[in-house]
């Protein structure tokens, strides 16, 4: 090993505080240091190559190593580093919310740049408390989000997120926050064999909770096109347009957290627009850059703007870098390549293949379900087929962490297999990916899952008597 190596690896575990990591899982082993990238492969500090099977962490759209993108931002830099928007705005900022406005659905016209996802969904919450104060409902506050679904870490965004295991160590946390059945029809309680039934049933589930906290007292709903947390649930045929009906007759706003589905991923610029429905606010991050610069944003209808232009009024809300020059100035940059090189049209041309692709591998018997849209893909692991039967948090812990999530790394697969309900394997490439890339996912994934199903067959079943735990998970009513 170099010299150099040696000291990264030695100030990594001495000095760096990484996030959502164990660390005493490198107390005998490195961290992996990644340090370049190039379209949609990432090399590591031996000069191994990966293929992002995450882009990221659902960001790369536009995969790594693009020219154009590093001299936006230099050239940016270099004319105006840094200036708030505070009481002033700068051309970047300017001409990048025009850009976001006009691809927006419908009236969402008024953008609120933020510095990432967690602080837009942030935003969003203190929004539409602050609105409906203004304009004479002051009791509507609550939250209404979905079971298993994850929003973001700070305070209000963590509230939101319906993850009871990610936030009991930080209790308490922001109050009035309810969650509801998500869209998971492969652990389906009610219809499961009817998905306009049971989409219907879900979102009717919203309109309870509605009623049973006072729809006087409820501000808004939060929900993703797909929800990540849990293995990417697709919307059934009909739930957004019922959860909008429901929106409407409550007077309750509509919350499209597009931190992950913005900007392509789903093969549109919004996932509202994939799914015809209309929110009042969409909530996006991520792929605005494809990962150059950190930026997020919330759009607002402008119904939503309209008390805040009266004499004297300003929503009391901001960041130091939201809307940064150079971030701004990327993003445009990135917005204009996704036009120039059809980007969009690359996903929608290649997504009938890469799910009948992955849809293949249900014939390994540890494979339960395949799920997603675009270039977003979850894949369920099961202990039993037949009964979908899943693993216990132990069992879940040898399989994926002591074997899985390694495996797929050294096989030259970076992506993430996650157990915040029932386990899966999520997939989210660069948008940029194709065949050869799709065919090395599925054949890498087919290796690894057929071992890891050798290893399945070790653990011990249940007698079926109870529903397996992640599915009871999967429904819980937790709420704070």
């Amino acid at each position: 090993m170099s010299a150099d190596y040696e000291h990264l690896q030695r100030a990594a575990k001495d000095h760096l505080w990484m996030h959502f990591t164990r660390h005493d899982s490198y107390r005998d082993a490195d961290v992996p240091i990644m340090v370049r990238g190039e379209g949609a492969y990432l090399y590591d500090a031996h000069g191994k190559r990966y293929l992002d099977g995450l882009a990221g962490l659902f960001v790369s759209q536009l995969g790594h190593g693009r020219e154009d993108l590093a001299e936006a931002a230099a050239a940016q830099a270099k004319e105006l580093a840094f200036m708030p928007l505070w009481s002033y705005a700068h051309p970047s900022a300017i001409e990048l919310a025009d850009k976001i406005a006009a691809y927006a659905p419908g009236d969402l016209n008024r953008v609120f740049f933020t510095s990432g996802g967690g602080e837009a969904v942030e935003t969003a919450w203190k929004l539409a408390k602050n609105y409906f104060k203004l304009t004479g409902r002051p009791m509507k506050h609550k939250v209404i989000s979905r079971a298993i679904a994850y929003h973001g870490t700070t305070q209000g965004a963590l509230s939101i997120t319906g993850l009871p295991l990610l936030k009991q160590q930080f209790e308490p946390l922001v109050p009035s926050t309810f969650r509801v059945p998500n869209t998971n029809i492969y652990r389906a309680p009610q219809h499961g064999d009817d998905p306009e039934a049971f989409g219907r049933w879900a979102a009717d589930q919203i309109a309870v909770a509605i009623e049973n906290e006072g729809p006087d007292t409820v501000a808004a709903v939060f929900l993703e096109p797909v929800q990540n947390a849990g293995g990417c649930f697709p919307p059934p045929p009909g739930y957004f347009q019922r959860v909008r009906e429901i929106c409407d007759e409550y007077d309750v706003l509509l919350v499209s957290d597009e931190v992950i589905c913005a900007f392509g991923r789903l093969g549109h610029m919004f996932g509202a627009e994939r799914y015809g429905y209309q929110p009042d606010i969409i909530t996006c991050a991520k792929g605005i850059t494809s990962g150059y610069a950190p930026l997020g944003a919330m759009i607002a209808s402008e119904r939503l703007m309209e008390p805040f232009l009266a004499d004297g009024e300003m929503f009391a809300h901001g960041y130091t870098f939201g809307g940064h020059p150079v971030s701004t100035a990327v993003a445009l940059a990135n917005l204009r390549a996704f036009e120039e090189e059809k980007v969009l049209e690359n996903v929608r041309s290649n997504e009938a293949t890469f799910r009948s692709t992955l849809e293949r591998l249900k014939d390994l018997p540890i494979v339960g379900d395949v799920r997603g849209d675009g270039y977003f893909y979850g894949i369920e692991l099961v202990k039993d087929k037949a009964t979908k039967e899943t693993f216990d948090d132990d069992e879940s812990e040898r399989l994926l962490r002591g074997f899985l999530s390694g495996a797929l790394f050294e096989a030259g697969l970076y992506c993430r297999a996650d157990d915040r309900g029932d386990p899966v394997v999520q997939l989210s490439p660069p948008l940029i990916c194709g065949q050869e890339e799709i065919d090395f996912i599925a054949a890498t994934l087919r290796e690894v899952l057929t071992e890891a199903g050798k290893r399945a067959d070790l653990m011990p079943h249940s007698s079926g008597e109870e529903p397996a735990p992640g599915a009871r998970a999967a429904w819980g009513a937790e709420k704070n």
